[in-house]
């Protein structure tokens, strides 16, 4: 076992996220930034806005990513991990080429990052290695010193973010009343992606239908419908579903959208619906407003009584999990043998992106992988 407070040859941890408005004026310059590139009117965005809007124009996610700071921070202190974390966003303040740009006047050469999604896909893996790359070619461009940046793997199936969902899980149905709890179906959602994009995520191996993203999706909601079972001896019956669609009506996306599973379950006598966010790390605005407002209006306006677990948050076990995943890292760079931490039938995703993983419809240059721009 690699030591478990030596993270050389790495000298900094970055959290990776996508950042969101923290105010009114705030929304539809965060929107434009979101969707550069992608000709759509101010108008579209401020409909689109409206989300944001009913949450006083903030998303929650800032705050949410502040949480997790203090929750790596916390945990590092206390296992004796010397690794500083800093935080930079792909679509606002603080902007990931800001915090590279402070990471290297700090001093920091190899960089480790932790991005807040935990599947294969382009837009959840891909697209943050292409963010990087446009990073530093901004910092070669000032004549900086470029870091060396290296991505944490996939942790979908790591037991610290495993846990807390199944933790989350027991306590909504807990919260149903007592003669529905038992019949409830689980409803798993993540985010909805293009079909083309799914079948292409993840290594050229595993491409094809739904790719490497809908079968890791599909190995966390078995792992955690079989621990509800082990736990409460009630065999809930469960299905991975989608939740915010966006784009071209003519382009196919994964289904069933959540509100439709809701309208199925209902007609076909579930007595009640857990729903189970497995897709995000936080509550953020697609969380509050997909689940929360709209199929939660959608399960009242059925009588269907509906509960919706947490996601990791923040969650102690979660922090451990990168701590140890950036210790298994660093062994790994140090040429040590190591046994990746995994629950499921999966096992542990790979290290480097391979060329070929997660395709872009127009090759980028990208960090942190095989293919990489900026080795």
């Amino acid at each position: 076992m690699p030591d478990a407070r030596d993270v050389s040859p790495y000298d900094a941890l970055l959290l990776l996220s996508f950042g969101g408005p923290e105010g009114p004026d705030d929304v539809v310059p965060f929107l434009e930034n979101v969707t550069r590139g992608r000709g759509i009117p101010k108008e579209r965005l401020k409909e689109v806005g409206q989300h944001y809007f009913l949450f006083g124009g903030v998303s929650p996610i800032n705050d949410q990513n502040r949480a997790l700071l203090d929750a790596l921070r916390k945990d590092f202190a206390e296992h004796g991990l010397d690794l500083p974390v800093y935080w930079g966003n792909r679509n606002w303040a603080p902007y990931l080429t800001d915090t590279l740009r402070e990471m290297v006047r700090d001093g920091r050469r190899r960089i480790l990052v932790l991005a807040t999604s935990a599947y294969a896909s382009y837009s959840g893996c891909r697209q943050y290695r292409e963010n990087l790359a446009d990073a530093l070619a901004a910092l070669e461009a000032e004549g900086l010193e470029l870091p060396k940046v290296d991505k944490l793997r996939h942790y979908f199936n790591h037991p610290g973010f495993l846990e807390p969902m199944i933790d989350g899980v027991l306590r909504s149905l807990a919260e149903l009343p007592e003669d529905v709890r038992d019949g409830a179906h689980l409803a798993f959602s993540t985010h909805s992606i293009p079909t083309a994009s799914a079948d292409t995520s993840g290594p050229v191996e595993e491409h094809g239908d739904g790719g490497a993203y809908v079968k890791q999706h599909l190995d966390v909601a078995q792992q955690i419908a079989d621990a509800v079972r082990e736990r409460t001896g009630v065999d809930h019956p469960w299905q991975l579903v989608y939740q915010s669609r966006s784009g071209a009506p003519h382009i196919p996306w994964l289904e069933p959208d959540i509100c439709d599973h809701l309208d199925e379950r209902h007609a076909a006598g579930a007595p009640a619906v857990v729903i189970a966010p497995i897709g995000f790390v936080s509550d953020h605005m697609e969380v509050l407003y997909d689940l929360d407002t709209e199929a939660k209006a959608r399960a009242e306006e059925l009588g269907l009584p509906m509960r919706r677990s947490a996601t990791v948050g923040a969650d102690p076990r979660f922090a451990a999990a990168i701590r140890e995943l950036a210790v298994e890292r660093a062994a790994v760079e140090r040429g040590q043998d190591v046994t990746p931490c995994t629950l499921g039938a999966l096992g542990a995703s790979h290290n480097l992106c391979p060329v070929g993983c997660c395709p872009a419809r127009a090759p980028r240059p990208v960090a942190a992988g095989a293919d990489s721009t900026y080795a």
